[in-house]
């Protein structure tokens, strides 16, 4: 996406024109992990559409500068490239949020067979809710390394419904989480039972986000462990800290770290996200997610 972003000086005033600043950054769930990934010292290739308007070439332009190879892109002639406007409120949290998603359609199972030599030659797939059902299911029947997916929202969720079994990682938030599972989510134990559904669907892996209370994680063979969150040295802007987080954890995964491990890496990301007024914080390293690790 091309993400819009608004941020008051004052509390929001429904129904009214409010002061603040106006940012313009490429954004979207899976191109900020990808930049988050990059700066982690990754090498990525990212699949996406793109339009043929301006907004396209500002992308491709940031994704050549984070060295982000973006040479398989699908350019869909005549189409708008993704937009996301969204409104903050004075504390940086999103309040409100459109989106103008359509040009996703378009990253469907034909372009993805294009790209099988992509996908078999990577050391790890992430994938986000933007794509559809039935692209899904042919990530999911055609994935041969371990599958990484953010369901983005709870309207799109439902998405990955048919294609569980294939995930490695799953990283839910609450009410995501909900929508997959059935199961409400109002504590540490309800979070649980919602993760061990979800591992008999076959996932491999889930993380389940609490928000500021923590991660609910747990994985085939029985392990459980709650996490809380990791403390930021300022919280700035919210918006990008479910990114970081997944991110994370793939960074954690190609340090071969543990499910504690992983989840203590994520939780650091994230909150190194927070502590900058853009969605992806220019300071992130695999370095600097090291020394925010706790103690065992």
């Amino acid at each position: 996406n091309m993400d819009i972003g608004g941020r008051p000086y004052r509390p929001l005033v429904p129904m009214d024109s409010n002061p603040g600043t106006i940012r313009f950054a490429p954004g979207g769930v899976g191109r900020n992990i990808a930049h988050n990934l990059s700066l982690m010292g990754g090498s990525v290739q990212f699949l996406t559409a793109l339009g043929d308007d301006p907004l396209a070439r500002q992308i491709e332009e940031n994704c050549e500068a984070l060295g982000i190879d973006i040479s398989r892109a699908r350019k869909v002639p005549g189409a708008a490239t993704s937009t996301y406007m969204y409104i903050m409120n004075a504390q940086g949290d999103m309040e409100l949020a459109v989106c103008d998603m359509e040009i996703c359609a378009s990253l469907d199972a034909a372009y993805l067979a294009q790209q099988q030599d992509v996908l078999d030659g990577a050391a790890v797939i992430a994938a986000d809710g933007n794509l559809s059902e039935e692209t899904w299911e042919w990530l999911g029947k055609h994935a041969h390394v371990p599958l990484f997916a953010d369901p983005v929202s709870a309207a799109k969720a439902g998405r990955l419904r048919g294609s569980l079994g294939a995930i490695h990682t799953l990283k839910p938030n609450r009410i995501e989480a909900e929508v997959l599972t059935g199961i409400r989510i109002t504590d540490e134990g309800s979070a649980f039972a919602a993760a061990d559904k979800l591992l008999e669907e076959g996932v491999g892996r889930v993380f389940i986000s609490l928000g500021t209370k923590g991660v609910a994680a747990a994985q085939q063979g029985g392990e459980k462990i709650f996490v809380p969150c990791i403390k930021a040295k300022e919280t700035i802007n919210t918006n990008g800290a479910g990114d970081a987080y997944v991110a994370g954890l793939i960074w954690a995964y190609l340090q071969d770290l543990d499910l504690y491990g992983s989840a203590l890496a994520a939780a650091a990301a994230a909150s190194i996200a927070v502590e900058s007024d853009e969605t992806i914080n220019p300071l992130m390293s695999g370095e600097l997610i090291l020394s925010r690790l706790p103690q065992r």
